[in-house]
């Protein structure tokens, strides 16, 4: 049986808060701790998340409120992702007039009506804009239904999701941490050696410019994070005539623009990229082109405050002249080969952990799907259900 549609006003008292006035200190550096919608990002809100407070003067003399911690809180304004995102407050606190808070009834499981919110975030910011207007109100958000399920359901489908939650968070932070560990490993496999001998950029790199001619290749285009196909990089529509570009075979290193940095990478993939005449492209002869690329990423911003240069026709350029006389030490092509794979290593660690990620999001939003419309219940311990219940997961083997 689906649940029944319910108004957000028939289970929660529905409010929002006030700013002190930020002219009379008497009223901030207090203990009272005070949300500001920007930390409402699908969340928890916890104590150590709050960066100011104001004193028990400033909560009497404005509209600020205590909001008891376990309600929901959501973000009435905003033209980005601000509006209709929502967190669990985690702690009493006072909140400013641009959030509203659901205090929720008795009996009212936190974590299932959150859920329930991030799911119809679409049609709550819909909500604000149906009116004509483009902020949610209290009266809007009384009225916004979701399905709302017996209680031991609220629990059960609040707690999975949460553990869901809890997963998605624990894989950013490994791949945070990763991240982190081959950028500082990075930097110390570049650190110059005893051994390594000094060399010119440029006397390992031959300038080609192969015209793209005949033949079907696939269309790219070179970012901060090296090249890719131009789908990947751009969402705007593509012409269909690129009679000019050249091409940049496997090994070659592309160089591009993108922002106020260098943009470049090796084409580490067996297939032919046609990119746009502006880039240039080079062979790498003498060295890895892994390890090249490799010193250029670690020393990108350095490289690229002093020879990305402005120009009147392009706005950015790069000085390829001082840029290929650069001078830096190299080690032996073994030694090369050795830092080469360490980094591919470490690459592919965080690529398998971003897999993984992506594969928690999207088995995250099926369970939605089938839990938060009431398709699948969620089986209780001594119950017998008679409805289909979800398949059983087994996190080992996602991604």
């Amino acid at each position: 049986m689906r649940a029944a549609m319910t108004r957000l006003g028939e289970i929660a008292r529905v409010t929002s808060g006030g700013t002190p006035d930020r002219e009379r200190p008497e009223y901030w550096g207090g203990t009272i701790p005070w949300v500001k919608t920007s930390l409402i990002q699908n969340c928890e809100i916890n104590l150590a998340d709050i960066d100011e407070f104001i004193t028990e003067e400033g909560l009497k003399k404005s509209a600020a409120k205590i909001i008891p911690a376990g309600s929901i809180l959501m973000a009435m304004i905003g033209q980005g992702k601000t509006r209709g995102q929502v967190a669990i407050l985690k702690t009493d606190a006072a909140i400013n007039q641009n959030c509203a808070a659901l205090i929720l009834n008795e009996g009212i499981d936190a974590r299932y009506v959150y859920q329930q919110l991030l799911y119809r975030y679409e049609e709550l910011r819909n909500a604000s804009n149906s009116s004509g207007q483009q902020n949610l109100n209290a009266d809007l958000i009384r009225g916004f239904k979701i399905p709302l399920a017996d209680a031991p359901q609220q629990a059960a489908i609040g707690g999975v999701l949460t553990d869901w939650d809890t997963a998605t968070e624990t894989t950013e932070r490994l791949i945070a941490a990763r991240e982190a560990w081959a950028s500082a490993t990075t930097k110390k496999l570049y650190q110059r050696k005893a051994h390594w001998q000094p060399r010119r950029l440029g006397s390992l790199l031959r300038e080609v410019k192969a015209l793209h001619g005949d033949g079907t290749y696939v269309i790219g285009s070179v970012g901060k994070n090296g090249i890719k196909p131009r789908s990947e990089v751009y969402s705007k529509a593509l012409s269909d005539n690129h009679e000019r570009n050249i091409l940049v075979r496997p090994g070659w290193l592309c160089f591009g623009l993108a922002s106020n940095v260098m943009a470049f990478g090796v084409n580490d993939t067996s297939q032919t990229y046609s990119v746009s005449p502006a880039y240039k492209t080079f062979q790498i002869v003498e060295a890895d082109p892994r390890f090249v690329e490799g010193y250029l990423r670690v020393f990108n911003a350095r490289l690229s405050k002093r020879y990305l240069i402005t120009s009147a026709r392009q706005g950015k350029a790069i000085d390829f002249e001082g840029l290929l006389n650069v001078e830096f030490y190299i080690p032996s092509l073994d030694e090369q080969r050795r830092i080469a794979e360490a980094l591919a290593i470490m690459q592919r660690e965080v690529d398998v952990s971003r897999a993984l990620l992506d594969a928690l999001k999207r088995q995250k939003r099926g369970l939605m799907q089938k839990l938060l419309t009431g398709k699948w219940r969620v089986p209780l311990p001594g119950a017998v259900s008679t409805t289909q219940e979800p398949p059983h997961v087994d996190c080992h083997h996602l991604g």
